[in-house]
């Protein structure tokens, strides 16, 4: 059985907007993020120039101050969410259909992403220190990581899966 048009257009509009995601996170993570938990000396002057730029431009006092909770997202950030937007990155670029596991790992990223931003969203808007520009910086993620988790529990594939496995091949 075929998916049906609007799951299928569902899928290939979520998968446009996750791509690019996934792809920025694959290098933004190692390269701007790591800087908030690893020694300063593991990064070239421009990199440190960059994610210093970025605190200041955008008032992002969490990248800035690095306090204890926002340290403990990014070491979840690098151990968790970062394989994983990798993993969905090299999915998209060798065709999903080859990577029966990316609308798992979608689910996976978008969970742990989605769980970090209440945490972030609840301090900018509690602590009253959250501008509008920066809820305009952190909300995207929050978007983001909601339509992965909505991407990862939509079955996409173009025939029907049996729960019950009766030895023939499937199509795909």
């Amino acid at each position: 059985m075929a998916t049906p048009r609007p799951v299928a257009a569902f899928c290939s509009a979520a998968d446009a907007v996750l791509t690019p995601f996934f792809l920025l996170i694959s290098v933004a993570a190692p390269l701007i993020d790591a800087q908030t938990v690893l020694p300063g000396c593991l990064f070239p002057r421009f990199l440190s120039n960059l994610k210093s730029w970025y605190a200041d431009i955008n008032g992002d006092y969490l990248m800035r101050d690095h306090p204890g909770f926002f340290v403990g997202l990014v070491w979840l950030e690098i151990a968790v969410q970062w394989p994983l937007a990798v993993a969905n990155a090299y999915a998209v670029t060798v065709g999903r259909r080859r990577c029966r596991w990316y609308p798992t790992t979608c689910l996976l990223y978008g969970a742990s992403t989605a769980s970090g931003m209440a945490a972030i969203v609840g301090e900018l808007v509690m602590s009253g220190r959250g501008t509008k520009e920066l809820m305009m910086v952190y909300l995207p993620f929050m978007f983001v990581s909601v339509l992965s988790v909505l991407r990862g529990l939509v079955s996409c594939s173009s025939s029907s899966s049996s729960s019950i496995d009766d030895g023939s091949p499937k199509e795909d």
